[in-house]
């Protein structure tokens, strides 16, 4: 099954006239309106923000198909570097929007505000930019350099990671179909994997090293060194618009809860009769039924639907047009990309999710974590281009609540030897979520503090933060040194997987607020995706669950949500005997 990319475009061809005609708007708009923004009135001043979000937009819109093209067929990356640089073009005759706004006196900004409806957040965020926001000028050589800086660094690793082959039992596997392997009963055919990714990996390690170390480099120069930013996370915590206070309390729950992941390890290994359990171990299928392990993607669907159905008809319907209309890109294949998003595209369209599916319960999960965030994407057309991306820390809140509706559908037909599997998959999809993307963090923290490091320094870092997770219940081999250098986020996008952890615990807390029948939830909830980026998450919490996510106590409440759960599974496995 393969996206339907029609609701964007029938062709780069298409695509590219597209994305000229928005040059040509945007040369219109600045030769209309610039060093004019003081001389409006705010109805003019809307009126003009208007068609500033609706050139964006087309831009967005060539950019997303050209994107979704090279996602699924890496050999289209000049394609893509093509549309990056007519894009910048673009973007050259808008950059003096925000930056004349933020110059504007500060009464005038405010009655731009205080008229702005929807806007207005969008407005308060520029003036919170403002101090680390350069001229004109100074941006646009920004700009022009990211195609040969940043960004080119990221082309590079997507083309070697997707072209890289590893070899498993006389085949070339992809980089996909590799890390499924590890999720295999037999072990001997995990170690094989793991070796086999680790071998692939470490023929790289130099080149892979080398891009981490420019992309450090480069996040670094532009936002500390330019920028003014403190610290190298600080523009990231800026963005997802949370303090660095809030960041830094979740952090530490977290770490100082890492104890939950060993004991689970530790009950983990004695179901698999094992002495010791070793970094391929990880994944393990806890499997005590002969019950068929793969799951074909209809049968999935299915299952997705009815978990969302039971909860809301409002995201059983978007679910069901995701699969009608084709937004879904489902299988792997030769240079399709690894992993697995939900890209918002525009307004105008629809979102299109992409998934690599190899008939695994995890897959299933997957699948309703990316519908999930469809799911978000989708509502938040309403408030419009500039509004309807929402900050990390709460783009997470649907895909993860989704998974959550999945897992309570799942559980109501189970014995308790499947119930025991379930739960097992379902936790570590969770320390996956939540403690393993603040692993990422710690690893990210340290490894930024240094302007270059060698592989071996990378090696340590990485092995050290690892450990710290999994105590004594997991010993890490040689081979899972290397394993850093293939997390495509740490590229992409820095500082990025706190996000995860964060959006985890909130709602871990708001699920629980749905299962104790907290008045008008679905309603609210529906509310609350349907704003996307268009309001704080502090006011949204506070306004419609009258939550404060800046308390200190607010993450342990959420991490009491995942203790319940292993007491839970703990229960379940005390008396299992196999039979």
């Amino acid at each position: 099954m393969n996206w339907d990319l029609s609701a964007l475009f029938s062709s780069i061809i298409e695509a590219e006239e597209f994305l000229k005609q928005a040059k040509f708007k945007a040369i219109e708009f600045e030769k209309k309106y610039k060093n004019r923004l003081y001389t409006l009135n705010p109805q003019e001043f809307i009126e003009v923000l208007k068609e500033y979000e609706e050139i964006l937009e087309n831009v967005a819109r060539a950019m997303t198909y050209i994107f979704l093209e090279f996602a699924t067929d890496s050999s289209k990356g000049h394609f893509l570097s093509k549309f990056q640089q007519l894009a910048t073009e673009v973007e050259e005759h808008l950059i003096w929007f925000e930056l004349e706004f933020i110059h504007l006196p500060i009464d005038k900004q405010q009655r731009f505000i205080d008229n702005a409806g929807i806007y207005k957040y969008y407005l308060i965020y520029l003036q919170e930019e403002a101090p680390f926001k350069l001229s004109e000028k100074e941006e646009k050589i920004l700009m022009k350099k990211e195609l040969t800086s940043n960004s080119a660094f990221v082309r590079l690793f997507d083309e070697t990671i997707s072209k890289m082959k590893f070899f498993y039992e006389g085949k070339y596997l992809t980089e996909e179909e590799i890390l499924s392997k590890l999720y295999l009963k037999d072990r001997n055919q995990r170690k094989k994997a793991q070796v086999a990714l680790s071998l692939g990996l470490k023929e790289k390690i130099d080149l892979l090293g080398y891009i981490y170390n420019q992309v450090k480099k480069d996040w670094k120069i532009e936002n500390v060194d330019i920028r003014g930013y403190e610290e190298p996370e600080d523009p990231r915590h800026l963005n997802n618009r949370v303090s660095k206070k809030s960041v830094n309390a979740l952090i530490n729950t977290v770490n100082e809860n890492t104890q939950i992941v060993a004991d689970y390890y530790h009950i983990k290994r004695k179901l698999l009769g094992y002495e010791t359990l070793f970094d391929y171990d990880r994944y393990a299928p806890i499997k005590l039924t002969d019950k068929n392990e793969e799951i074909p993607f209809e049968k999935a669907k299915e299952m997705v639907l009815n978990a969302f159905k039971n909860f809301s008809d409002t995201f059983y319907e978007i679910a069901k047009k995701a699969f009608e209309e084709k937004w879904i890109d489902v299988y792997p294949k030769e240079g399709k990309r690894g992993g697995a998003f939900s890209h918002s595209a525009t307004p105008k369209a629809h979102p299109y999710v992409l998934l690599n599916y190899t008939n695994q319960r995890r897959d299933v999960f997957t699948l309703a974590h990316e519908l999930g965030h469809a799911i978000h994407q989708y509502l938040a057309k309403e408030v419009g281009y500039l509004n309807q991306d929402t900050p990390l820390t709460t783009a997470e809140t649907a895909s993860i609540f989704a998974e959550m509706l999945l897992f309570e559908e799942i559980k109501k037909s189970l014995t308790k030897e499947e119930l025991i599997e379930t739960y097992a998959s379902k936790l570590e999809d969770m320390f996956a979520t939540l403690f393993r993307q603040i692993v990422f963090t710690n690893f990210e923290r340290r490894v930024h503090s240094f302007d270059e490091l060698k592989i071996d320094e990378f090696n340590k870092i990485w092995m050290e933060e690892n450990q710290k997770m999994f105590k004594d219940s997991v010993l890490l081999t040689e081979n899972y040194k290397y394993w850093w250098s293939y997390i495509p986020h740490f590229i992409h996008s820095p500082f990025y997987c706190y996000a995860y952890s964060y959006a985890q615990l909130l709602v871990l807390t708001l699920y629980k607020l749905y299962k104790e029948n907290f008045p008008n939830f679905e309603e609210k909830y529906i509310k609350f995706l349907s704003q996307g980026g268009s309001i704080p998450p502090k006011k949204q919490f506070i306004e419609l669950f009258n939550l404060d996510i800046e308390k200190e106590d607010f993450w342990k409440k959420g991490m009491d949500v995942v203790r319940e759960m292993l007491k839970e599974f703990k229960g379940l496995t005390n008396d299992y005997t196999k039979s």
